[in-house]
């Protein structure tokens, strides 16, 4: 028996050639549990099969376990074929995640003598949709969403032929009996269908309108990236006014016009798994680009991907220009994959709607990546990536399910000796994020026959993950489910991801999350391991005036830092921006609730450090999507020259004394320079420099005290990748030793992997 990734990648047909070539006699089936062989002949020839096998298997396929017995020999066994799958009630076997087009599929798409010319669903046993559209385990044509397309007989010839790399491929299809295209105005009327519909798609976006386009796992919002009017008018639709948008690009050539990135950079942006991959942008002397200047305002970088469909490849062949390629949603909302939904909640958006009939049954958003130094740090695990499965070395004891954080949610569960973290959900702020929340959960109920006997959830009882957590446990009769506090979580998915059981000192610096007593904490550091944690360090809180309003509008909190330090006539007089820019009325306001303790809640968050600080250096005003401000800050940072850092000389200092890191000190040192250096660009970026430089020694003097400890890095202001890379070289320097998070995000999409780590070993 053989579990891991073995169905949906060429397993079968690779051992049935393998087989073949060493004159080996035997069978080979799928089952839920994941691939049997057995095999008859030469032993030196099936010590040779095994070891080829363990070694070398097929590109897209991953072995976890392989388990050997010997079997008695069977008379008048002549010849290895491949037979009938088998399922039973207890599936095991990992999920495979969808694949981008593979070269043989594209050469086929652009060969005019190829049956699969120009036809958009052109896949093999090496690329094409898997988990969006499994219905089911094993993973065979009638448990998917092709079960009602009827094969042709060419394909069905190719189906059925070991020797041909369509054999078993679930979504095998052609133009004569697979999907097609429809294109559609924005209330589902037929426009065109099959290559028309694809033709009349290219010239609207050559026309500058908003196309809603089905790919694998969902709905683009699609327009012409060069376009500035479209890319505003779109913005203005979607009412998404800051937040970056993707851009998909043809091929690497076009993406390296558009941006800079390292050589491992370059690598990811073409695998397989085909992310978005955030890069810097590539100016010119004088700062502009092909792309319009909305697709992403005020900062330094662009997540940019390559065309992952024969659909997509088709489109910007004729189109020869990037595109945006944004989520298909509502601010806040799951991915839509079905086009009436389309029509009925973003008609207002979309001129037109690329729709096809193949059913898209599990929902799939695009994975976002960046690349730290040498190391890849997943951002939204999805698409390509996602499910992830991974082998645990020890059994899980209880099949146990964890539910994750409230923003970007992603689910967990633990059965057999597998960990698996489900694709990204989102944040479950409205209802239709919920029912995605229950569809995803009902998805691998049902592909793994799963009954949860043990859940986890945070420790914040309000979160929509945690409510349900409650309500399923009471409605089937189960124990209370267990909490994990939040910022442990995150410390604990990177032990997850490191199979480690034993002692951490982690950091876990954040936006919020639920800390103990019903304080905000986001700045912690905690000696940690599978048992439970230690709190050794913090950040001074700090005062959200108006509590959560304070999030949205960071000026609170800047203004609750000056208040600890100035006169509220020395704050009205501050020559800041942003006080300048507020009515006086407000600030007196404020400054009541603030002195009486009136609405009001403590953090001690770095996230809303970053915020405060950014509203000090009067580059934001109010937040348009989370992880605003330490785009910003970064971006400033990283456009200082090695001279003007020499010759400014600026080091600030944040002392830890009694277990806390004194933000109050910090504060006046950064204020001191911005009121002395005066309102300019350089100084700004020179204290956004500074205040990451000193958060980064930060965190390595804490660390130099407790050398023996493997350190792990976590929590979402860990995407800011000038804080992190500094943090990491610093710990290098010193020959600390720290933890990768090897495709685990760091920020709330690891939660769930965390709590199920923590749940497995109680």
């Amino acid at each position: 028996m053989i579990t891991g990734i073995v169905q949906g990648v060429g397993f079968r047909p690779f051992v049935y050639r393998l087989a073949t070539e060493l004159n080996l006699s035997g069978f080979t089936f799928n089952n839920s549990q994941g691939v049997t062989i057995e095999l008859q002949g030469n032993s030196t020839n099936i010590t040779q099969f095994v070891d080829t096998l363990t070694h070398t298997p097929p590109p897209l396929a991953r072995i976890d376990t392989f388990e050997q017995v010997e079997v008695d020999s069977l008379a008048n066994c002549s010849g290895f074929e491949i037979i009938h799958s088998e399922s039973d009630c207890s599936a095991q076997v990992a999920i495979s995640a969808d694949k981008s087009s593979c070269p043989d599929c594209l050469s086929e798409l652009n060969d005019p003598t190829n049956r699969h010319y120009r036809y958009p669903f052109t896949n093999c046993t090496n690329c094409g949709p898997r988990y969006t559209l499994i219905n089911a385990l094993p993973y065979d044509r009638p448990n998917t969403s092709m079960a009602h397309f009827t094969m042709c007989p060419e394909c069905e010839r190719a189906y059925q032929d070991p020797l041909d790399r369509r054999y078993h491929a679930q979504p095998v299809s052609c133009p004569h009996c697979g999907p097609q295209l429809t294109l559609t105005d924005n209330q589902g009327a037929a426009i065109a269908h099959k290559d028309a519909a694809l033709q009349q798609t290219v010239e609207r976006i050559k026309a500058g309108e908003i196309v809603a386009i089905k790919g694998l796992g969902g709905f683009h919002l699609v327009c012409d990236a060069t376009n500035h009017a479209a890319v505003t008018a779109l913005r203005l639709r979607k009412q998404r006014p800051a937040k970056p948008f993707a851009v998909m690009c043809a091929d690497i050539e076009t993406a390296k016009s558009l941006a800079r990135g390292s050589d491992l950079a370059w690598q990811v942006l073409t695998s397989q798994e085909r992310p978005i991959v955030l890069l810097d942008k590539h100016q010119t002397p004088t700062g502009e680009t092909q792309l319009s200047p909305s697709v992403a305002p005020t900062i330094d970088r662009i997540g940019l991907f390559l065309p992952y469909t024969p659909l997509h490849h088709l489109l910007l062949q004729a189109l020869k220009r990037p595109l945006v390629a944004t989520s298909a949603n509502r601010s806040g909302e799951p991915i839509i994959t079905d086009s009436q939904d389309i029509c009925t909640r973003l008609q207002g958006v979309v001129d037109c709607i690329l729709d096809h009939d193949r059913i898209i049954l599990n929902g799939c958003d695009d994975s976002v990546v960046q690349v730290i130094d040498d190391t890849v740090q997943i951002i939204r695990l999805a698409r390509g990536y996602a499910p992830l499965t991974m082998h645990c070395n020890r059994p899980v004891p209880q099949s146990t399910l964890a539910v994750g954080a409230q923003q970007k949610n992603s689910i967990a569960f633990g059965f057999g000796h597998n960990l698996v973290l489900s694709p990204h959900i989102g944040d479950l702020f409205s209802l239709e994020a919920e029912q995605y929340f229950i569809d995803t959960l009902a998805t691998f109920k049902r592909l793994y026959a799963f009954n949860p006997e043990q859940i986890i959830r945070d420790c914040h009882p309000d979160y929509a993950s945690s409510q349900w957590a409650e309500q399923f446990s009471q409605l089937n009769g189960h124990c209370q489910p267990t909490q994990v506090q939040h910022h442990y979580a995150h410390i604990l998915s990177v032990m997850a991801a490191n199979q480690h059981t034993g002692k951490v000192l982690g950091f876990s610096f954040d936006g919020t999350g639920l800390g103990e007593g019903r304080e905000l904490w986001g700045g912690e550091a905690m000696i940690a391991d599978i048992q439970g944690y230690q709190r050794i360090a913090h950040l001074k809180p700090i005062t959200l005036i108006g509590a959560e309003q304070a999030i949205k509008d960071p000026r609170r909190i800047m203004l609750a830092m000056l208040f600890e330090q100035y006169t509220l006539e020395q704050v009205l007089q501050l020559p800041l921006t942003n006080i300048a820019a507020m009515p006086q009325a407000s600030i007196i306001n404020l400054h009541k609730l603030w002195q009486k303790g009136v609405a009001t809640q403590q953090t001690s968050s770095v996230g809303r450090l970053f915020d405060a600080l950014a509203c000090l250096l009067g580059v934001i005003e109010t937040t348009q999507f989370e992880g605003q401000a330490g785009m910003i800050i970064e971006s400033l940072a990283n456009g200082l020259t090695e001279q003007q850092v020499a010759n400014a000389g600026l080091v600030f200092n944040l002392p830890l004394i009694d277990g806390q890191w004194q933000t109050d000190l910090l504060w006046q040192q950064m204020m001191d320079v911005q009121l002395s250096r005066g309102d300019n660009e350089t100084t700004k970026a020179l204290i956004a420099k500074g205040f990451m430089d000193c958060l980064a020694d930060a965190a390595v003097s804490l660390a130099k005290r407790h050398p023996q400890l493997p350190i792990a890095l976590c929590g979402g202001v860990y995407q800011n990748r000038y804080l992190l890379s500094l943090t990491r070289q610093r710990l290098d320097e010193h020959g600390l030793n720290w933890l990768d998070t090897k495709g685990v995000p760091v920020n709330d999409g690891g939660i769930a992997l965390g709590q199920l780590w923590y749940g497995i070993h109680q």
